[in-house]
């Protein structure tokens, strides 16, 4: 039997669902850029607005100010101290639990991931209740005249148990993806082991150690609430840039506030650009590959 379909047989196709199909992806997409949009991009745009509004000379007087340049130098102290530590420790952790099997294994992967899930004031009072003077090692710190609670180090250390998760947790799966065979035949062929790691580990994760790294320094300069229990907010001694532009809103120094939050935006800006960079030329590598 045989069955003729004309032209006029062809099953017509209704338009109206695939309609619905692109309105409801219009849908989405504004109510994502509405969202973003009231939560973030309008409340960005009236702290720029909010810096410049007495004109650019008087944001550059606030950006000279001796206590804005005080809160700088220690936020870029901090940073220069914890995001170092960060990742020798981030790379030695990496190692240990992408390369060994060991019992404790996944508590110490919880342990790192502690900052994650903690509130920074908690990870303050911690430190407040170990090295304070109430706190256990203070019998210790007090004999060896060192203080750490309302000065530098205190804020170090805020700053470091702020960052500490990002560079391992970056760099486990790639070595997990990588595996072990490169490395062996560098060992096969006489390397030893900081030879093997130089030249044939850190190549192969360079890219996730760099994302890493940018995520723990943006981490350490936007650290408030661990280093604003730790640091007793002391102007011009132990006030970072987050707790200079705070104590300047308080204070009802709107021109201050909004001029060192635009310093702190424009870093995370820079951040973000680096982020993206890296991303892409990560994805670029992997393609390649």
């Amino acid at each position: 039997m045989t069955v003729e379909l004309g032209s006029n047989q062809l099953p017509a196709y209704n338009s109206k669902p695939v309609e619905g199909i692109k309105w409801g992806k219009v849908g989405l997409i504004a109510g994502a850029w509405l969202y973003v949009g009231l939560i973030l991009l309008l409340p960005t745009v009236y702290v720029f607005v909010g810096a410049f509004s007495e004109g650019i000379g008087a944001f550059f007087a606030s950006l000279g100010s001796r206590n804005f340049i005080n809160a700088l130098r220690l936020t870029l102290m901090a940073v220069a101290v914890a995001v170092p530590l960060n990742v020798v420790f981030g790379l030695c952790a990496a190692w240990v639990i992408a390369r060994r099997k060991f019992r404790g294994r996944t508590l110490l992967l919880s342990i790192i991931d502690l900052p994650f899930s903690i509130s920074p004031i908690v990870a303050g009072l911690m430190l407040v209740s170990l090295y304070g003077r109430q706190g256990v090692l203070h019998p210790v710190l007090q004999w060896l005249d060192i203080k750490i609670i309302f000065s530098f180090p205190g804020i170090a250390l805020a700053t470091i148990l702020g960052g500490m998760p990002f560079v391992a947790r970056e760099v486990i799966p790639v070595l997990e993806e990588i595996g072990t065979e490169e490395e062996e035949a560098a060992k096969t062929l006489g390397a030893n082991g900081w030879q093997t790691f130089w030249r044939v580990t850190l190549p192969s994760i360079r890219w996730g150690l760099t994302y890493g790294i940018i995520l723990t320094v943006a981490r350490a300069m936007g650290e408030f609430g661990s280093i604003a229990v730790v640091s007793s907010n002391l102007i011009g001694r132990t006030q970072t840039l987050t707790l200079y532009v705070d104590g300047a809103y308080r204070n009802y120094d709107s021109q201050g506030a909004f001029s060192a939050a635009v310093v702190l935006a424009s870093l995370a800006v820079v951040t973000l650009v680096v982020k993206q960079v890296v991303e892409t030329r990560f994805s670029t590598h992997q393609k390649g590959d």
